[in-house]
């Protein structure tokens, strides 16, 4: 029997600990004997967690598309942390951060007009994560031990259909933690990048709540696919007399293919292990404390695929992915 994981880290930082699988990992650690420090945008979806483990969970309120207030809510949090420890680690920091919050944004790369709508996600996601990385890794270096565990997705591996935002993320995030194992090598310090597949969460449900304004359908119909609020499908009055025309509108994708990969979105995830899977990949993934990828999902996902990656051309391969996301 291998012993808790609060003989390896006592403190842990989570974050997007409030649902999916930041929920999960919180509630895995708490049940090790770890005392965490979770993050929501609202500390409100953080209650339950306080209620039942008013002594080892903190909440933490930040919001990843700041990046000077999340990094501040991280460095405030890493001082309490150190309180509760030694005086000999009262260094600020955690032995264990968790980069896990994140979002996706369901819609044709080109066909949203302002390119803001993907820079806020590439900012949250990736800039302002690594951010925290950094800030995580500097006070792991001054303690001298941590483990800092990124939690990219297969999408850096087999990209989803028109989720371009997250895909730049999180193939981004598996680079930056690739960097990081070289760099840290020889140290006490272990980066792991955790690769997620399909996971049964409310990850569709969120993405229709942020997309403002959703193409009306009948009740007897199939829902549509969630779009951004300002993605370009409403026709352009003509320009004035004498102004130049207006630049060719984005060749738009049918609909009926993103009905389709929006549905095979959904059926995936309906088929998918609950989010408790990955946390016990990740647990004995953090009991072997060692650094690199660790792909978690159904067999065909963090298995067979990318072994069948490894095997098959390339072209083959996009062909069969088109096939299986439902964007042939």
């Amino acid at each position: 029997m291998p012993p808790p994981l609060s003989t390896r880290y006592r403190t842990a930082f989570v974050t997007g600990a409030s649902s999916g699988l930041g929920r999960a990992f919180a509630e895995m650690l708490l049940a090790e004997g770890v005392r965490v420090w979770g993050t929501s945008r609202d500390t409100a979806r953080l209650v339950p967690l306080v209620q039942k483990h008013p002594a080892a969970f903190t909440p933490v309120a930040l919001d990843l598309a700041d990046g000077d207030a999340a990094e501040t809510a991280y460095a405030r949090a890493a001082t309490q942390a150190a309180a509760t420890q030694a005086a000999a680690d009262a260094a600020p920091g955690f032995d264990l951060v968790i980069n896990n919050a994140g979002f996706g944004r369901f819609s044709p790369f080109a066909e949203v007009r302002d390119f803001a709508v993907w820079q806020a996600q590439l900012d949250a996601m990736l800039t302002h994560t690594a951010r925290l990385a950094h800030a995580a890794l500097r006070g792991m270096t001054a303690r001298r031990r941590g483990c800092l565990v990124n939690v990219s997705s297969l999408a850096a591996e087999f990209p989803l259909p028109l989720m371009a935002g997250y895909n730049i993320a999180k193939a981004g995030l598996s680079a930056l933690s690739e960097s990081l194992m070289f760099e840290l090598r020889g140290t006490p310090l272990v980066v792991m990048d955790f690769r997620p597949g399909d996971y049964r969460t409310a990850f569709n449900e969120v993405i229709q709540a942020e997309a403002a304004a959703r193409q009306a359908a009948p009740s007897s119909s199939p829902p549509s696919p969630p779009m951004p609020d300002n993605t370009d499908t409403a026709p352009r009055p003509a320009p004035a007399p004498g102004a130049p025309p207006h630049p060719p509108s984005p060749l738009r994708i049918p609909r009926p293919r993103l009905t389709r990969a929006w549905e095979a979105l959904e059926k995936n995830l309906r088929a998918a292990p609950p989010p408790a899977r990955a946390a016990r990949d990740l647990r004995r993934a953090l009991l072997r404390g060692r650094p690199g990828i660790v792909r978690s999902g159904s067999f065909f996902q963090a298995r067979l695929a990318p072994l069948a990656a490894r095997m098959m051309p390339a072209r083959l391969l996009r062909a069969a992915l088109a096939r299986y996301f439902g964007a042939a």
